[in-house]
Order: structure tokens, then sequence, then C-alpha cells
């Protein structure tokens, strides 16, 4: 495992776009692509309480957040890889955890350009009024980014499905 992939070295990688807290699925399921494509695993998590302020044109990005010690953003990126490093115990994939910032579609496409990702991987959101609300003012990840860029999506189920008579959130 490393921390920062070398561009060069991730060409073709398989991205999991993840948040603390989330079931291993989603990465497992991103580590058997990697494995069966041979290509190495970059596990995402994008800090949505910072958001580029400026980029260098050397590609440094200098950020601004509403969390001013960072602590939150700390935590989140160390309980990412603390679980990611749990869920690929045993599996033999290269892989690596990053920390984008900003907003979590956009951050996951202008990485997954960067290192010429195969595929990216996200988890379904959870289910919930207060879930509900979030999407709607932000919108699907995963809707996002299967409108906006040219890479496959694969979205993993995570929880309980609805039922075939349940409204589902969006109808």
């Amino acid at each position: 495992m490393t921390d920062q992939p070398r561009p060069e070295a991730a060409s073709g990688a398989v991205i999991a776009g993840v948040v603390p807290g989330q079931s291993s699925r989603v990465v497992r399921e991103a580590a058997r692509y990697a494995a069966l494509s041979k290509a190495p695993l970059i596990v995402a998590h994008v800090d949505t309480t910072r958001f580029v302020a400026f980029e260098d044109p050397d590609g440094y990005v200098h950020s601004s957040t509403v969390d001013i010690a960072g602590a939150a953003s700390k935590a989140a990126l160390e309980e990412v890889r603390r679980a990611a490093g749990e869920a690929l115990a045993g599996h033999d994939v290269e892989w690596s955890v990053r920390q984008l910032i900003g907003d979590p579609a956009l951050a996951l496409i202008q990485l997954a350009d960067q290192v010429d990702a195969a595929l990216l991987v996200v988890g379904t959101r959870k289910r919930g009024i207060g879930e509900s609300f979030r999407e709607f003012l932000t919108g699907s990840v995963a809707a996002r980014l299967s409108h906006r860029q040219r890479r496959p999506v694969l979205v993993v189920p995570l929880g309980e499905p609805a039922a075939a008579d349940e409204e589902l959130p969006w109808a």
C-alpha cells in the first residue's frame, strides 16, 4: 500500500469512491475488478468540508476549508485508510488511499482523468429522509458520474434493497 500513487503507475486504475463508516463491500468489489484486470486500486475519499481555492499551473491544489483545524478531515482519512486495510487484507492487489476535496463527483472525475482510470466504483446512499434531502440538493454521485464522464461506473448496493412495492426516494 502507498499513500500517493505515481500517476504513471496508476494508469488503468480502478477507483473506489468511499466515505467513512461505509460498508467494506464497495472496496472489496473494486478490489475484485482491479485484480481481474491486473490494475492498481485507488481508494478515494472526498472531503466535502474543503474546496479548491485555486490550482497552480503545475497541478498543486490550494484548498480552503470550513474546518480550520483540519482534524475532522484527518480523522476521516485515517478511518478510510484503516477500513481499506481491513477490507483488503488477503487480497492480492496493489492499492493506495487518496483524499480529494470538493464536490464528490467532480473530484472523482478529475482523479479518473489524471490516472486514466478504467472503472469507477461507488456505493448506493443510505436510505432515510436526511439522505434523501441531501441527494435532492446535491444529486446522486453515481448518476452524476454516469452522465459527466466516459468511464464505466459500478454502483454497489448497500444496505437492504427497497421492496418492489416500496416507493423510491426520487419517485
